[in-house]
């Protein structure tokens, strides 16, 4: 299991904690929209990164944008930075910006 995978799945037991001690149903509303978050950022990254495994110009845009070799780290990175300017502030809007967007046509745009 890697760190991100470990993250998400720590998050998600927190709001099952949370749930079980009827917690105030704002914070396990924010707590699981960001689980929703970090899952869409991680399944974007692992797309990408598979992606890329097959595709030497990807590989060479993530080089030449300073984000160094081909690693999931580098291409979740890559991703997470690329999301948060992502135009929709709304927190639904921004997971679905999320899950909506071309990565490795961003990546391979400019």
């Amino acid at each position: 299991m890697d760190d991100y995978s470990k993250e998400i799945a720590d998050l998600r037991r927190e709001i099952e904690r949370l749930i079980e001690a009827e917690a105030e149903a704002q914070e396990i509303a924010e707590l699981e929209m960001q689980a929703r978050v970090l899952e869409a950022l991680y399944q974007q990254a692992e797309q990408l990164f598979d992606r890329g495994r097959d595709d030497p110009d990807l590989r060479r845009q993530l080089r030449m944008r300073g984000y160094g070799d081909w690693t999931l780290d580098n291409v979740y990175a890559f991703v997470y930075e690329t999301a948060v300017e992502l135009p929709e502030v709304e927190p639904k809007a921004f997971l679905q910006g999320i899950s909506h967007t071309d990565f490795a046509g961003l990546l391979v745009a400019s």
